[in-house]
């Protein structure tokens, strides 16, 4: 049987599982729409002239003109081929490719048959997304995500990629999770270190501990697992982030896709429906493997969909999925210390109308102290934001919801719903500001805001953050904690960027003023600060160059200023890649970039497989990167 669904994109492929029903009150919506010159006339703001929001916010295209720049490379145009661009003066070589070994026992990659089974989870996995680099000692280690699989290039010889047994399905299980992998620079540029001692794959088979106000909960045992505290595997791991006692944070993201049954009689849980769980997953896992089917095993899609935490610097310990911080389609986790040491994580949910959350634990940390329970032990809060710039962070409590502290953790989305949450266009990356108390979202797009409503039925009205109807293009939202402390309740916020295209259109989806034809971008996704407070923007999006699109060509990374707005393209990916996952060396002279399911036939050329990769980029002076 082919397996018709796997060339979708997860949002495509939700909808098709689960419709969104229409919005019913349109004039509403029509009321509250707002025109690019009203509405970002006073929502786009940039420096210090906009530490007010809302008054005396400085003129976006006057703060773009007096730029001084702190962007140290002359932009790239946009490209439509099979290869990177970067500025001149930069170079950039591939580091660590889709089934390139880290272990000597694991073969090179046969691209005539995706690999073997026996050596899956000894090579770099597939669709690199997020990563983080750690110092261990004198040594670099790179801790990065395997978001999903592309069957069609796995499993080469099969009818469209589908699994045909449990070998293919155990195969497409061990190419996902996560790498760590120690890394070097030597003569010839950055490679893997094969056979170090910190290397190691973790996989969808991966023992794990639940912790948290969820752990042992009677929704998370199953038949395998009575005690509700032990599973098996992370999967769909898009995000990332970085403890500051230096763990890996992996977000489990569209974990609803894996799950399915062949008893197609069998009537799912109400629950089910607000995460997409349906009876059909996507790469046929529940026909091999009795655990993804829901049927047999109706609590283990219970178990997925949460921050797992990981010690890069200890091979033998025990990943920890951290419950407190709730359970939804994870993109990333930007963690950051309020000013009395409480630990803040802030999240976004990446589906059409979830929402944005934050988590602020009880504890405070204190640097060589003991960090097990600050992941544990806090209060777990979602976002509404206020058309006048203003917003709050709503306490998801028993109290506000209704619902136990475990059924919170588990029934996130839900418990956001009851507090009257804002909508979002898709939260993905949260990218804190390390030089100013400032956080940024991408809301990547939404061709569903005003029109149709989310997967619980809360509105999806135009307005705030969000405010295009049927969204193309996407925009970054950026709040300012009160008191400058992120644990605070309160903040005012603004939009950095509304991506548009003014070669194209007028109005608001034109863009913000620091949109121009020389920077064109659409579905702003992954995004990272640089230590100089520079915001490196990852696009995912639409790449066929033609019609709303025109003049953005493949995906890319750009470069933003927050002081005074402007943004620059830094390098374009291969054709059909999205560009997603950055992080830099310790001397911040190398910059990693993760190049995600190219169509093209990228890196190895024509006749081989397209690879999904890890390129390192530097100057050629061997300057800082930027």
């Amino acid at each position: 049987m082919t397996n018709y669904t796997s060339h979708l994109s997860w949002d495509e492929w939700d909808e098709l599982q689960s419709p969104r029903p229409d919005v019913t009150d349109f004039d509403g919506i029509v009321d509250n729409a707002m025109s690019r010159r009203g509405f970002l006339g006073r929502a786009v703001a940039f420096g210090s002239g906009a530490a007010v929001m809302g008054t005396g916010l400085l003129n976006s295209s006057a703060a773009v003109a007096q730029t001084t720049s702190r962007i140290g490379f002359t932009p790239v145009p946009i490209a439509t081929d099979a290869t990177i661009h970067v500025p001149d003066g930069y170079s950039w070589h591939p580091v660590a490719k889709w089934g390139q070994p880290l272990f000597s026992d694991a073969p090179e990659l046969d691209h005539q048959t995706g690999g073997d089974l026996a050596s899956s989870d000894r090579v770099f996995g597939e669709n690199t997304d997020g990563m983080e680099i750690f110092s261990v000692g004198h040594r670099q280690v790179i801790a990065v995500n395997h978001e999903y699989v592309n069957p069609k290039l796995n499993l080469p010889q099969n009818d469209g990629g589908t699994p045909a047994s449990a070998q293919d399905v155990e195969k497409l299980q061990n190419l996902q999770g996560v790498t760590v992998m120690e890394v070097a620079e030597g003569e010839d540029g950055w490679d893997i270190v094969v056979d170090s001692t910190l290397n190691r794959r973790i996989t969808q088979n991966t023992p794990m501990e639940l912790t948290g106000p969820a752990a042992g909960h009677a929704l998370l045992m199953t038949e395998a697992d009575p005690t509700g505290r032990t599973v098996l595997g992370t999967m769909n791991n898009c995000g990332a982030g970085k403890t500051p006692w230096g763990t890996y944070l992996t977000c489990e993201e569209n974990f609803n896709g894996y799950f399915g049954s062949p008893d197609q009689s069998f009537e799912t849980p109400a629950e089910y429906a607000r995460y997409g769980i349906g009876l059909k997953g996507r790469y046929a896992y529940e026909n091999f493997d009795a655990r993804f089917d829901v049927a047999k095993n109706p609590n283990e899609p219970n178990r997925f969909g949460y921050i797992v935490e990981i010690d890069p610097s200890d091979p033998t310990s025990t990943p920890v999925k951290r419950t407190a911080l709730g359970r939804f389609k994870h993109e990333n986790a930007a963690a950051t210390l309020a000013p009395n040491g409480q630990v803040v994580v802030y999240m976004g949910d990446d589906e059409r109308g979830e929402f944005m959350y934050k988590y602020v634990s009880n504890g405070v940390y204190t640097p060589g102290g003991d960090t097990s329970t600050l992941l544990d032990d806090g209060q777990l809060y979602v976002a509404k934001f206020n058309d006048d710039l203003t917003g709050s962070w709503v306490a998801l409590t028993p109290e506000a919801t209704g619902m136990t502290a475990a059924e919170i953790a588990i029934y996130t989305r839900q418990a956001g719903s009851k507090v009257g949450a804002t909508t979002m266009d898709r939260p993905e990356w949260v990218a804190v500001n390390p030089v100013a108390v400032e956080c940024y979202c991408a809301l990547t797009n939404n061709k569903n805001r005003g029109i149709k409503t989310n997967a619980g039925g809360d509105e999806t009205p135009v307005g705030g953050p969000n405010p295009r109807e049927a969204n193309k293009y996407g925009q970054i939202v950026r709040w300012r904690p009160a008191d400058d402390d992120h644990a605070a309740t309160e903040f005012t916020w603004d939009l950095y960027v509304m991506a548009g295209n003014p070669d194209v259109h007028e109005g608001a989806k034109a863009g913000s003023e620091n949109i121009n034809s020389g920077n064109l971008f659409n579905s702003p996704d992954g995004m990272m600060f640089d230590s100089t407070g520079l915001l490196w923007i990852q696009t995912d999006g639409d790449y066929k160059n033609e019609g709303d699109f025109a003049g953005m060509g493949n995906n890319q990374m750009l470069a933003g200023d927050p002081v005074t707005g402007r943004i620059e393209r830094f390098m374009t990916g291969p054709y059909g890649s999205e560009v997603t996952g950055l992080t830099w060396s310790a001397d911040r002279r190398t910059m990693f970039v993760g190049i995600q399911h190219p169509k093209a036939p990228f890196p190895d050329g024509e006749g081989k497989l397209a690879r999904s990769s890890i390129i390192a980029i530097k100057r050629d002076d061997n300057a800082p990167v930027g």
